[in-house]
C-alpha cells in the first residue's frame, strides 16, 4: 500500500477545486504517496470537510504549517495556490530537495514586466523565474524531465497553445491571430465573486478580461517558441455555465494553397504519439467527450479561398481542472520522477458526463 511507494508528495493549497483533483489523482497513484495536505482553511480538519467526495476515503488532515516544513521529507511539492500567493513560497522552497510543481501563474513568464502588467504587480521574486520550466508536455517533454522546478500551463493557455502548436511548428502561424474560449465555473475557484456567484452565472454568456486576460503572454512566449512569428493574439474568454469544461476557437489565416487534408494531416502527425491529445474523426471537439480526464481534443477545419488566402478554424476541448490544472501539473510531476507519464491519469471520464 501507501508504504510500498517510492515517493512522497506534499500538496500546499489543498482545500480548493485545484487541490480537490490533485489529492484524488495522488490518492490512486501507484508510485506516489500523497503524506501531507497544507492549506489555510479547514485546519486539523479531515480532507473530505473539503471535498466531500474525499469523505471518510483518507485519514489525512488540512495542517497549517510553513512551506519549508511541508517540504521536510517530501520527493515533490504540488502547489495549488492563487497566483500572487503562490509566489511568496518560493523563497522557502527554492534550494530545496524537493521538486516542485506549481500550478499559478507566479513562474510561467520569463518576462517581469509581462507579469507586471498582466498580474497587475511586480513580480516579488523574478530572480527565479529563470528556473522553471514551463510545463506544456507537448511542447517541452525533454526540459519538463530534466526539471526541478515546473510552472503548469494556466487552462485557457494550454487550450490555445494545443489548438495553435501545428501551425506554429510547421512555420505557418503567424501575424494577428484571434481566439475565442468559453469556460466553466470552477475555473474561478472555490469562493464565489460577485461575478462568478451560481445565479449571476447560471443561465448567463458573460465576456470578461477581453484582450487583457492573463494568459496571453504564455501562450505567445510558447508559440514563438514553438515557431510562430511576430504573433499578436486577440482573445476574449467568456463565462458559461457550466461546472466543467473549456472550448476554444481560434482563427488564423493560411496560404489558400492549404488543403483540409494538409491541415488535419499536421494535427495528426503533431499529436500521434502524444497519450493525452486525440484528433477525431468524424465530429469536432467537445467538452462532454473529456470532462473529468486528461485528455484534450483538438480539430481543425480550413474555409473557402478569398483574397489570396484561407481563414483556419482551430479547435480544442479540455477540463479546465484536470489538463488545464491539476491532471497536468501531475503529468508534470509523473515526468519529473521518471514515472509512466500517464499514472492516475488513463480514466477517460463519465460518459454521460
Amino acid at each position: 500500500m501507501a508504504a510500498s511507494k517510492r515517493y512522497r508528495a506534499a500538496v500546499i493549497g489543498g482545500s480548493g477545486y485545484g487541490g480537490a483533483e490533485l489529492i484524488r489523482r495522488l490518492l490512486v497513484h501507484p508510485d506516489v504517496e500523497l503524506a501531507r495536505v497544507a492549506s489555510e482553511d479547514f485546519v486539523g480538519e479531515p480532507l473530505g470537510a473539503a471535498h466531500p467526495s474525499l469523505e471518510g476515503i483518507e485519514a489525512l488532515v488540512f495542517e497549517r504549517i510553513p512551506a519549508f516544513q511541508a517540504a521536510e521529507g517530501m520527493d515533490v511539492v504540488l502547489l495549488g495556490l492563487p497566483h500572487k500567493v503562490s509566489a511568496e513560497k518560493m523563497p522557502e522552497l527554492f534550494g530545496g530537495r524537493a521538486r516542485v510543481i506549481d500550478m499559478s501563474g507566479d513562474f510561467r513568464l520569463k518576462d517581469p514586466a509581462s507579469y507586471q502588467r498582466y498580474y497587475g504587480k511586480p513580480h516579488p521574486y523574478p530572480q527565479f523565474l529563470g528556473e522553471f520550466v514551463y510545463g506544456l508536455p507537448e511542447q517541452n517533454r525533454p526540459r519538463i524531465c530534466a526539471a526541478h522546478y515546473v510552472a503548469s500551463p494556466g487552462c485557457f493557455a494550454t487550450a490555445v497553445e494545443l489548438a495553435l502548436l501545428p501551425l506554429a511548428r510547421a512555420g505557418v502561424l503567424e501575424g494577428v491571430v484571434h481566439a475565442h474560449g468559453i469556460t466553466g465555473s470552477s475555473g474561478s475557484g472555490a469562493t464565489p465573486s460577485a461575478g462568478t456567484h451560481h445565479p449571476v452565472r447560471a443561465g448567463n454568456l458573460r465576456a470578461y478580461k477581453p484582450f487583457e486576460h492573463q494568459h496571453v503572454p504564455e501562450i505567445v512566449e510558447t508559440l514563438e517558441q514553438a515557431g510562430a512569428r511576430q504573433l499578436t493574439l486577440c482573445f476574449v474568454p467568456v463565462s458559461a455555465p457550466l461546472s466543467r469544461g473549456i472550448l476554444v476557437t481560434c482563427f488564423a489565416c493560411l496560404p489558400d494553397s492549404f488543403t483540409q487534408e494538409r491541415l488535419r494531416g499536421l494535427f495528426e502527425e503533431a499529436y500521434a504519439s502524444e497519450p493525452f491529445v486525440r484528433v477525431p474523426r468524424k465530429r469536432l471537439p467537445e467538452v462532454a467527450a473529456v470532462s473529468g480526464s486528461n485528455h484534450a481534443e483538438v480539430g481543425c477545419l480550413v474555409g473557402p479561398p478569398a483574397r489570396g488566402q484561407r481563414t483556419a478554424a482551430l479547435f480544442c476541448a479540455i477540463d479546465n481542472l484536470v489538463k488545464g490544472g491539476a491532471g497536468q501539473a501531475i503529468q508534470n510531476m509523473n515526468l519529473v520522477l521518471g514515472l509512466s507519464e500517464s499514472a492516475s491519469l488513463e480514466d477517460s471520464g463519465p460518459w454521460p458526463p
